[in-house]
């Protein structure tokens, strides 16, 4: 009767013990592509709470009828709980959800090129696609999306860092840095990919100069930088512009070195110019850098400086 009893404890306390993680599993998660209305009830005649905007998450804890309580991220600091309309709102087990919320995020990117587009269009687009690859890791479409959505949130970050003094100075150490996580999870979550080489080529805003200030120490750097690139990533779609850019910096040297008085430095400058150029170039196959490039070995050759008043 004893071991009865003892038995019984311990399948009560298994059963505590598993509770949570057969909860956790059972969490209902999803995003919405339109800004959906959150009520204190299932009916919009009920106060108000808040908006939810695009690509935001919301967790689901029950539903009645058309509606669906949720937990909902407002910001990255605020959650609130209240009803929603079960319209707009995809979770993982909606037909063909990755390629909806894809579109949406595309919509929305498109909206944030235009002069007159929405407002906050660009961050609604970074959600959506971040989400897509949170909820359809599968999908032939989520490494994209997370490229697309760490992209969007770097250019964002970017122009903030670029905007302040510290952008000018020299060395990249002396700047505040972007953001790298997102890129970073993107490369390990999925190695060896299009998107995780492109992520890879991105990280490299954050090793660059603020400015040269004539010196030959940044492009020189900044010129390896690029070559170790081309050279880790050369399937990269962006192999041909890291060529390029390390063509171009080493052209500038050629003008940066003779102001040091560096003659032999110089010549060898122009000839890694020439080859860095010329690689780009069988590369660069239909893109805009094949024809760069060119004109860049042209000006070398031609002795026409790149870099300084006269380039």
């Amino acid at each position: 009767m004893l071991g009865f009893y003892k038995a019984g404890i311990a399948a009560a306390f298994l059963f505590l013990l598993m509770s949570p993680m057969s909860a956790a599993a059972d969490t209902v998660r999803a995003t919405t592509i339109r800004v959906a209305g959150i009520y204190l009830s299932p009916d919009t005649s009920s106060s108000k709470l808040a908006d939810v905007d695009r690509g935001r998450e919301v967790i689901f804890l029950g539903t009645s009828g058309d509606w669906v309580h949720v937990e909902a991220n407002l910001t990255e600091e605020r959650t609130v709980t209240g009803w929603m309309q079960n319209k707009g709102i995809v979770q993982a087990t909606t037909p063909e959800g990755d390629k909806i919320l894809f579109g949406e995020a595309a919509d929305a990117e498109d909206q944030a090129s235009q002069r007159n587009g929405r407002r906050f269009a660009a961050q609604d687009a970074m959600r959506l696609y971040g989400e897509l690859a949170e909820l359809f890791p599968q999908s032939a479409l989520a490494a994209e999306g997370m490229y697309r959505s760490a992209d969007i949130r770097w250019q964002i970050e970017k122009a903030d860092v670029m905007s302040l003094p510290s952008a000018k100075e020299q060395e990249s150490f002396l700047r505040r840095g972007m953001n790298e996580d997102y890129f970073k999870k993107l490369m390990k979550k999925y190695p060896g990919t299009k998107w995780a080489n492109l992520a890879a080529f991105e990280l490299i805003d954050n090793k660059l100069c603020g400015d040269w200030q004539g010196q030959s120490k940044c492009p020189m750097k900044e010129a390896e930088i690029y070559e170790k690139y081309a050279t880790e990533y050369p399937q990269s779609p962006a192999a041909p512009q890291a060529l390029f850019q390390a063509a171009y910096r080493w052209s500038a040297l050629i003008e940066i070195y003779r102001s040091e008085d560096q003659l032999k430095k110089s010549e060898d400058a122009k000839g890694r110019a020439i080859t860095m150029a010329q690689k780009a170039i069988a590369q660069a196959g239909q893109s805009d850098w094949g024809p760069r490039a060119q004109r860049l070995l042209y000006m070398v050759q031609q002795g026409i400086p790149t870099y300084g008043s006269g380039g």
